[in-house]
């Protein structure tokens, strides 16, 4: 394979290193979401997997994807199990899949890496070998939710929790230009999560930032401080947090999702006459279905490092991966790395307005 150069805006063709074996699952669901991405967007990346070489073939011969051009597979003997501690599974398995995935960015043979493995170990990995661009002290992941008629980007998700107000600041920056690439809106409304919208409401943290992304107009488009009852009313595009409270956030919503898709069907299973409502609803209930389907954004960028890494959930199944595959394929596309560093570049032109 040639040396990847860029991030695949410049005309050719993107190519991703996707840890095989991390997830769940195994190779099994990635090679399938591999098979579900290319047959739906045939021509816009490549994929490299990597893992056990011989348990990859198997997979890739019975998916028909064996003589596939646009996949290459490169040996890995380790997997860094999802129990691990990051940084010594980093140390002791440096033949694993997610480590020789990040090392083929690292070295320039793919654009971005993508894995379903420890969240810890890919988020130390990518920021070691990776590096955070100059300008940004700390990454952040960012999440698109789900609400009726809109999507918005969470950030930060889980990376950083002990994040500052020049953080905050970042992520806010992160999170704009995601909001650009993945939902293809354009000067999207930043809201800083907090307990009120009234002016000099919240922590010392919390007044702070707002003084710093109020300050920061000509990069953002800054809505003010948001409540939690707001985030689905479509009044901001992207929430801004720490990671802590902003995976807490991210879990608290999965399982409410979760518990009421289930508490509705066991309701309208409960005697016939719901069975029949439940059957006549069912146009319904596949709309609500496809507007909270959350496979289409599979994947949460890790943003802000100098190349894209992308985390998918452990537990993901053909579709998630398909869409964190689809999620790297358009960021790298619209070369949202370069995106950020311009905007990072504006942001020092301010630095005395913008608290930088």
């Amino acid at each position: 394979m040639s040396e990847a150069s860029g991030s695949g805006s410049n005309g050719s063709i993107p190519i991703l290193a996707v840890d095989a074996m991390g997830g769940d699952h195994g190779p099994t669901e990635v090679v399938a979401g591999v098979r579900l991405a290319l047959k739906n967007h045939a021509s816009a990346i490549r994929v490299i997997l990597v893992g056990d070489k011989h348990a990859l073939e198997r997979h890739l011969d019975e998916a028909g994807l064996r003589q596939n051009d646009r996949i290459e597979i490169v040996h890995a003997s380790e997997v860094i199990g999802m129990d691990e501690k990051p940084i010594a599974a980093l140390k002791h398995k440096k033949d694993s899949s997610m480590v020789r995935a990040i090392e083929l960015v690292k070295d320039g043979r793919a654009h971005a890496v993508l894995s379903l493995g420890n969240t810890g170990a890919l988020m130390a990995g990518g920021t070691l070998r990776l590096r955070p661009m100059q300008g940004i002290s700390r990454p952040a992941l960012a999440t698109v939710i789900p609400s009726r008629g809109h999507r918005w980007v969470l950030i930060d998700s889980g990376a950083n929790p002990d994040a500052d107000p020049l953080h905050l600041l970042h992520n806010a920056l992160l999170g704009k230009e995601y909001a650009e690439c993945a939902l293809g809106m354009k000067e999207p409304r930043v809201g800083l999560l907090s307990i009120g919208t009234e002016e000099g409401k919240g922590s010392e943290k919390i007044l702070a930032t707002h003084d710093l992304l109020k300050n920061a107009g000509g990069v953002l488009n800054y809505s003010g401080p948001v409540e939690g009852f707001q985030l689905f009313s479509n009044e901001v595009d992207v929430v801004v947090c720490d990671g802590f409270t902003g995976n807490i956030l991210l879990k608290t919503l999965e399982s409410c999702f979760d518990m009421l898709k289930d508490f509705l069907k066991d309701e309208l299973m409960e005697n016939p006459v719901r069975k029949a409502g439940a059957f006549l609803s069912q146009g319904a209930f596949n709309a609500i279905k496809r507007e909270l389907n959350p496979e289409e954004h599979g994947g949460a960028p890790l943003l802000g490092l100098n190349h894209l890494v992308i985390k998918a959930h452990g537990s993901s199944k053909r579709g998630h991966v398909a869409g964190a595959i689809r999620v790297a394929g358009e960021a790298l596309h619209h070369n949202v790395t370069g995106a950020i560093r311009a905007d990072l570049d504006k942001l020092a032109s301010m630095a005395p307005k913008a608290g930088n």
